[in-house]
């Protein structure tokens, strides 16, 4: 019987490895999902005003999370531009970044944003249980949080799930 358990104990952890391995790391369940979005008061990245949770009522809003820092960040902001020009309303929550280089980002890019959080002790972001940039969530009319992405948008998630989620919210009561 001793003999068996190195073998026992060899096998299990091989199943669960491959079982690991089978997992989509970018599939992370979120606690948020069919939660009213948490209670935010964030300084607008420019000017006075401020971003709360009330601003995403009322209206289907794609928040983004994203930073100037963030590489996939600029892969993904051709899309957000893209979904701009479609007539989504994007609000984004500038994370743990210096207002001057998220300024300067947009103005070399472009803004897509309706509104913008700036998050720059990260606080917001542990709210929305935000594990790297960029991030993304789909918020309904009720404020109620419906999606949540992990990593940058693509052209296939905006085509396959987002695009029809979001048309889909747009035509609820």
């Amino acid at each position: 019987m001793r003999r068996l358990f190195p073998l026992l104990a060899s096998v299990m952890l091989l199943v669960l490895l491959w079982l690991g391995l089978a997992q989509n790391p970018r599939e992370i369940p979120s606690p948020l999902i069919g939660r009213p979005v948490p209670e935010i008061f964030l300084p607008a990245l420019e000017g006075d005003a401020v971003l709360s949770h009330g601003d995403l009522q009322g209206e289907v809003s794609l928040v983004n999370v994203w930073a100037s820092w963030c590489v996939s960040c600029r892969a993904e902001h051709p899309h957000l531009l893209a979904l701009q020009q479609q007539g989504v309303r994007l609000v984004g929550i500038n994370y743990r970044d210096e207002r001057v280089d998220a300024l300067s980002y947009l103005e070399e890019f472009g803004n897509p944003y309706h509104h913008i959080g700036w998050d720059g002790d990260g606080r917001a972001g542990i709210e929305w249980g935000v594990y790297a940039t960029p991030e993304s969530f789909l918020i309904d009319k009720s404020g109620i949080v419906r999606y949540k992405h992990i990593g940058p948008l693509n052209q296939a998630l905006l085509e396959q799930t987002l695009l029809p989620m979001i048309r889909a919210l747009q035509e609820e009561g």
